[in-house]
């Protein structure tokens, strides 16, 4: 295993995480019910990500069972608490609320304090503000780190690269969270800011979010070789210095060895993987109606995440990346904040795009071409069942005392 210097936190972690968000049945309600099978997968995992030198851990309370199984499963491994590093997540919106919470998941991990605690969700500028008010949830973390039971402070973001900007430079917090992979790299600058102020960059979900690279179109697969996806983009990935960790929701023990496969000690900013990364670019430059995702088109006035879109558009054209924009493109209008934006069929083809856009691309008809092609009513209905399953598990949780 590798390990690396967690920025400001001095902590040395391993480049993978154990992400804790896909053990078996995890986000089944209610979270402190947990089946034997859940267990015995946790347990399993966990065993040997530690066998294999892997020493940090990520939950968060949203992931349903997933504290509980990790308390379990550490405690029945009997893992000295100096072999890991434990981090969770929460978004309390006040500071009363704080205190409370922290305390509940120190309970369901059966830990007396957490390595790493991270605000959970920074996802637009109302969040910013709520998380960072005076006497509000990041002023209490920081009054539980005084106190010991939470050692470093970060965020989480799914944001626009602005706000994760205005959250870093807030200068309250020890690492970040974030989005940034070869095929999304909008978040560059953040990733650098980090690095300027030497917060800790971790990187959330590079095989699923960043292009289901389990899965990857024959095309990626071939320009890919002879890496797989998942070991180029983690290679591409652990060539920024700035970045510390990825993050792996590991579940099954096959796992293992596809994203061992990204470890390549120094050799990662090689010629050859210069190589495959110029191969990669190619097919862009060759799409008609390239969106270089500049943003310069926003806000639009039905609320149509245009860029990001046209982000599955230019994967779509450049590497018939189809399963991932469908993945994607229809969770949109069910994710809240996590994922915001309207299909791009609410077009209006009012125009107030047009003269923003530099590259005096056809908005309207592309979004409607790309809509076409990526909406999936079924997918967008389970999608939304399954939300509706969450936040009907949440409402019970606030109203019924004592329901877990």
């Amino acid at each position: 295993m590798e390990y690396r210097r967690f920025g400001k936190t001095e902590e040395n972690i391993s480049v993978i995480t154990l992400g804790g968000m896909r053990f078996k049945n995890g986000w089944n309600p209610p979270r402190a019910h947990l089946p034997a099978e859940s267990v015995r997968n946790c347990i399993e995992i966990t065993r040997q990500a530690l066998k294999l030198g892997i020493n940090h851990f990520e939950t968060a309370h949203g992931y349903m069972k997933s504290e509980n199984l990790y308390g379990v499963a550490l405690k029945e491994l009997r893992a000295p608490r100096e072999s890991f590093k434990m981090m969770s997540k929460g978004a309390p919106m006040t500071g009363e609320e704080t205190r409370t919470l922290v305390e509940e998941q120190l309970t369901s991990l059966k830990m007396d304090y957490l390595d790493f605690y991270g605000w959970h969700g920074i996802n637009n500028e109302e969040r910013l503000n709520a998380a960072i008010k005076p006497g509000g949830p990041v002023e209490v973390l920081h009054r539980l780190r005084e106190e010991g039971l939470i050692r470093h402070i970060g965020f989480s973001t799914h944001a626009s690269l602005d706000i994760i900007l205005q959250a870093l430079n807030t200068d309250l917090f020890s690492f970040v969270n974030l989005h940034y992979y070869y095929f999304f790299q909008r978040n560059l600058a953040a990733v650098r800011l980090a690095g300027e102020k030497d917060i800790g960059v971790f990187i959330i979900s590079p095989n699923e979010k960043g292009g289901m690279l389990w899965n990857p179109s024959q095309k990626v697969e071939e320009t890919c070789h002879p890496l797989t996806a998942i070991e180029f983009n983690g290679r591409f990935c652990l060539s920024h210095p700035e970045i510390t960790t990825l993050s792996m929701g590991i579940h099954e023990p096959k796992h293992f060895s596809q994203n061992l496969s990204i470890l390549n000690g120094e050799k990662r900013a090689s010629p050859a993987i210069h190589e495959i990364q110029a191969k990669m670019d190619a097919p862009l430059s060759k799409i008609s109606g390239l969106c270089t995702l500049c943003a310069e088109c926003l806000p639009c006035p039905e609320e149509i995440n245009i860029p990001e879109v046209l982000r599955f558009r230019n994967l779509l054209q450049a590497y018939d990346m189809v399963d991932y924009g469908r993945f994607r493109y229809n969770m949109f209008e069910g994710e809240g904040h996590w994922f915001p934006g309207n299909f791009a069929s609410k077009c209006t083809e009012c125009g107030d795009c047009l003269p923003r856009c530099p590259e005096k691309l056809e908005i309207p008809k592309l979004l409607f071409d790309t809509h076409k092609k990526l909406f999936d009513r079924k997918a967008w209905a389970k999608n939304q069942l399954f939300h509706c399953a969450v936040l009907i598990a949440k409402f019970l949780r606030k109203f019924i005392p004592g329901l877990t």
